[in-house]
């Protein structure tokens, strides 16, 4: 038979487990160091999605970099408005009735900030010239045929896209007009797109002598217009194409690239 003793008794008192102060200590100790798990594996995560991102923009910018040297090396200059008419234009001169011409742009060195959604921003026109099938010139006379481009921001897609407008009289042409990607169609396929989650486009121009070209540089002391060299003194484009890309974990940094392509036309 067992027997509880005073001694007994006081000896079983003495095993009450953790005290309240002792079982505090390690839920704070237990919540610190779960912490400092999840501030790296979220810091760990947030590097490499931002590492992923910037890798991602990487293939973005060397597509969009290819794209505008092909087509603006061939290319004998920019131009301030297209002549071939656009029945889509995006943003139509206002001095035009007919809606078919692009806002007239000027070689003023800038930044064109992605617009509002439904909206679009033209960035610069150029020319170059109607090619076959087999990449002979279309001539008119001693002299060939000219295509028309227009390169463009759409702020609902938030791209950086390029139109092009084949000359009528280019026959047998191997370019199609193209239109916006809503009214795309065998006959007229879409704007092709240089580049995505662009946020903003830097312009600038020059001669081949390296002088930079700005039509706002002169002023007219009668009237006060501009009167600077404009886009037929252009021998050389230089265009920087900003993109982010938002972060995909809340409370890392969004992926800011740019790239930027610098071309001579034929021109000069």
């Amino acid at each position: 038979m067992f027997f509880i003793t005073p001694e007994t008794n006081r000896h079983l008192s003495t095993q009450e487990g953790f005290t309240v102060v002792e079982l505090v200590v390690v839920m704070v100790l237990t919540m610190l160091f779960s912490g400092m798990v999840m501030t790296f594996a979220i810091d760990y995560w947030g590097s490499e999605t931002s590492l992923q991102s910037s890798n991602e923009t990487l293939v973005t910018r060397q597509n969009a970099s290819d794209t505008l040297r092909i087509n603006l090396e061939r290319a004998t200059g920019l131009i301030i408005q297209n002549s071939i008419a656009d029945p889509n234009t995006e943003v139509s001169d206002p001095s035009n009735a007919s809606g078919s011409y692009w806002l007239a742009l000027h070689a003023v060195p800038s930044t064109i900030n992605m617009p509002a959604a439904n909206t679009a921003a033209p960035v610069f026109y150029f020319t170059a010239p109607s090619t076959d099938t087999s990449h002979n010139l279309i001539m008119n006379g001693a002299q060939p045929y000219y295509d028309e481009f227009v390169l463009y921001l759409d702020g609902s897609t938030k791209q950086l896209l390029l139109r092009t407008l084949v000359n009528p009289s280019a026959a047998g042409d191997l370019l199609q007009t193209t239109c916006p990607a809503a009214i795309a169609s065998a006959g007229c396929p879409g704007d092709r797109i240089v580049a995505e989650e662009v946020s903003s486009v830097q312009t600038k121009y020059f001669s081949k002598s390296g002088n930079e070209i700005n039509y706002d540089s002169i002023v007219d002391p009668n009237t006060g217009a501009y009167i600077g060299p404009d886009f037929p003194s252009v021998e050389v484009v230089e265009i920087t194409i900003n993109i982010t890309r938002k972060a995909i974990i809340h409370g890392t940094s969004d992926t800011t690239d740019s790239t930027t392509i610098r071309v001579a036309f034929r021109n000069g």
